[in-house]
């Protein structure tokens, strides 16, 4: 069902989701993406250049965390805007546990044309990973 433009106020939430992400999640995105850095899959390797421990694609933590703003317009293709700033890795560790992304949003700003601009907290482990995380979206 499609969110409507007329429905929407600022501080609206929307709804928060949590997406788990394992070790295999991160190498069926490495061949996805032809991402393949070891960063992404070698626990050696990451630490030898300083990581605690493999870390997601920051791109995956990207594509992710906007899930929660195309789910709530019910449309991909109402996004028309998005861009974030990487602040921390998301840590992924080798176990049946890996990772969760924790992502609330709020519409922030009624614009033009019927769009909104809608602020995301992304988090993982309790810290923030993607910073000024915003998008926009084209309503009905």
């Amino acid at each position: 069902m499609a969110v409507s433009f007329d429905e929407v106020e600022v501080g609206t939430e929307l709804p928060a989701q949590s997406f788990p992400v394992s070790r295999a999640t991160l190498v069926r995105y490495a061949g996805a993406s032809l991402d393949f850095n070891p960063i992404h899959w070698n626990e050696r390797f990451a630490r030898e250049v300083g990581l605690p421990d493999v870390i997601a694609h920051g791109m995956f933590t990207m594509a992710e965390a906007v899930r929660v703003v195309t789910d709530w317009t019910g449309d991909p293709a109402s996004l028309v805007e998005y861009g974030v700033r990487f602040t921390r890795p998301v840590v992924v560790p080798d176990d049946e546990n890996g990772a969760v992304i924790e992502v609330t949003a709020k519409v922030a700003q009624l614009l033009e044309d019927r769009r909104v601009r809608v602020d995301l907290l992304v988090t993982s482990v309790g810290q923030k990973v993607l910073g000024m995380s915003r998008a926009v979206v084209q309503l009905s």
